[in-house]
């Protein structure tokens, strides 16, 4: 399932209650933050009408339903496609659909248990925590490499290499593959734009294609000869009998490899930019790990790297007074959440030293995200080598955000340091 749909129209929203903004407006893509100032200031809780569904901006109700078991990442575990009217798969992105069959973002109990079990232990924070030298020589090599330019898109050198290149070493793929990997990434997660085209899908699926040959034949590879990585752990650990398939590690690889570093080069741009559009000393933000900490939490909660998480009613139920079927979507509002000014004190200002700081950036939940401890190390010491490095850093054209709303993230941030 590509991305969650409401398949049955809603009708009878309250006028007041409903609002308007085209996800595809280069008005509202490159600042989405006005509009949900204008959310907040009303109804947090409000019917898109462009998406037709249910949608919550403020802080307390996307924390609580990210852990409310009421709703869930798939459907069709307690319905049926005929029961919500949900539409049969389209054939020509049947690759895609695979790769997300046994994904962990959409999985639900047991299903989800079984899987996130496995994987857990790779990212537990101290397991996560010794690839910190790791990361601060590839922020040293990237630096290395443009250092002696006038300038440089950031997001191309700096921010999308490291998190692929990490993902890839942990999970046992070559470091050589990571500008492919990134390729295949990119492709396949513009099926999550909204409206997208067929023309899209059809690319999207292709990626999906090659991405999971190559799986097959690195699957192939670990089964007649095992590493110490987490591809060849995912093959061979037995849990009372019970193993993965083929399938099953495919698409938790592809997983770990796309949201493994989306968000991170989301925020490493974002937070870059925050940092830099402050006026604040980048080096004094890194001056020790707990300021590194607040830092990188602050970047997560000022310009969050992913805007629109969704979910499915499990049942018929009421959530503030809003009546909502069996089926119907809902729409988690990460970004909005982050700059609720019933939660934060100044919210849309970035101040990383600030005393309330929180943020919603990783989900909450069973579908928190399991590579945030790994993700936060490396915006940690990413940001931290290239403001030591490069002191002088600047914007030297005006950063532009991508068309893909759920994903906010720079198309490119090109600086200089001279």
């Amino acid at each position: 399932m590509a991305a969650i749909i409401q398949v049955k129209p809603i009708t009878d929203v309250p006028q007041h209650l409903s609002a308007s903004a085209q996800p595809q407006d280069p008005a509202f893509f490159q600042n989405p933050y006005p509009f949900y100032a204008q959310q907040h200031a009303g109804h947090p809780a409000f019917f898109w009408k462009e998406y037709g569904h249910w949608c919550f901006s403020d802080f307390r109700s996307v924390s609580a339903l990210l852990r409310d078991k009421r709703f869930g990442r798939e459907i069709l575990h307690v319905a049926t496609r005929e029961e919500i009217g949900l539409p049969e798969p389209k054939p020509h992105v049947a690759d895609f659909d695979l790769t997300e069959k046994h994904s962990l973002l959409n999985l639900e109990p047991p299903d989800h248990t079984r899987l996130r079990t496995l994987v857990n232990r790779a990212f537990v924070s101290r397991q996560v925590e010794q690839l910190r030298p790791r990361i601060r020589q590839l922020a040293n090599e990237m630096i290395d490499r443009f250092e002696g330019e006038e300038s440089v898109d950031l997001i191309k050198a700096f921010a999308a290499p490291i998190p692929a290149i990490v993902i890839a070493e942990m999970i046992g793929l070559s470091a050589e593959m990571a500008p492919q990997l990134l390729n295949w990434s990119n492709r396949m997660v513009t099926m999550y734009m909204y409206n997208v085209s067929r023309e899209t899908e059809l690319d999207a699926n292709q990626a999906a294609a090659d991405f999971m040959a190559y799986l097959r034949s690195v699957i192939a590879e670990r089964r007649k000869a095992p590493r110490e990585d987490l591809l060849s752990h995912m093959l061979t650990t037995d849990r009372d009998g019970d193993v993965l398939s083929d399938e099953e590690v495919m698409s938790t690889a592809i997983l770990l490899l796309n949201a493994g570093h989306e968000a991170t080069v989301h925020t490493t741009g974002n937070g870059v930019k925050s940092i830099l559009e402050s006026g604040l000393d980048p080096q004094s933000l890194f001056a020790t790990p707990e300021q590194a900490e607040k830092t990188v939490e602050e970047c997560l909660r000022f310009d969050a790297p992913l805007h629109l998480f969704t979910r499915y009613a499990l049942m018929d139920t009421e959530v503030d007074g809003i009546s909502l079927r069996k089926g119907d979507v809902i729409g988690l509002m990460l970004g909005a959440a982050n700059r609720d000014p019933a939660r934060f004190a100044n919210a849309g200002t970035f101040d990383p030293f600030r005393t309330d700081g929180a943020n919603v950036s990783f989900g909450a939940g069973i579908h928190f995200c399991i590579g945030a401890p790994l993700a936060r190390i490396e915006l940690q010491e990413s940001m931290g080598v290239l403001f030591q490095r490069l002191p002088k850093l600047k914007i030297v054209e005006t950063p532009r955000y991508g068309n893909v709303y759920h994903f906010h993230g720079l198309e490119r941030l090109m600086v200089g340091w001279r």
